[in-house]
Order: structure tokens, then sequence, then C-alpha cells
């Protein structure tokens, strides 16, 4: 999902240091995949892409500034966690442009 800054805290960049910190720069491990610890810029144990540790939000809402909401994931915990998340938004959005059809450019 494309990140807008604005929805974010203005110190966000200390918040993730913070919460890649407080894991060790390793994945804290998601409800699915809860022994992970995917080590931040090594191959992944399982993918073997290189980790890129993120900053999950547990409720969706990038205004959330609580470290205790937080968690730093491997892209896979991350968008295991996020998948229905963003199949409810793409659906979302689907349904806006089928009501709307100039958001389709065809008009």
């Amino acid at each position: 999902m494309p990140w807008n800054r604005k929805q974010y805290p203005a110190n966000w960049e200390e918040i993730r240091r913070v919460v890649l910190e407080r894991a060790h720069w390793c994945c804290e491990g998601s409800p699915v995949y809860p022994e992970c610890r995917a080590v931040m810029d090594e191959p992944h144990p399982v993918t073997a892409s290189r980790v890129v540790l993120t900053v999950a939000h547990l409720d969706h809402t990038p205004s959330t500034s609580d470290v205790r909401m937080l968690r730093a994931w491997c892209q896979r915990c991350h968008l295991t966690y996020d998948a229905q998340h963003h199949a409810a938004n793409a659906a979302a959005t689907r349904r806006r442009k089928k009501e709307n059809p100039q958001q389709l450019g065809l008009f």
C-alpha cells in the first residue's frame, strides 16, 4: 500500500527506530508465523529474499504511535497480517470505480 506521510505521526522515524531496536532488528513474529525471527538485511530463512523490516500497525491505523500497537515484521509476516485488510480496500476501490466509471478514464 502506498505510504502517505501525512497520515503518520510527526515523529514517525523516532517511533519506528524504537520499535526496530526493541526487536533487535529481527522480525517479532506474527500471529500466523509466531516463531519468525528473520534478521534485517539477511536472507529470509523461508523465502530467501533479503529481509526488509517494516513496522506494522496492529490496528491498521497509520496515526497510531503507541509502540504497544506496533510490531517489527518481515515482509512475509506483515503482508500476511494485512492480507484481509488489503483485500477489503481493493474491493472497496473496485466498487467505487464501478459506481463512478469516470474514475476508470473511460469517459
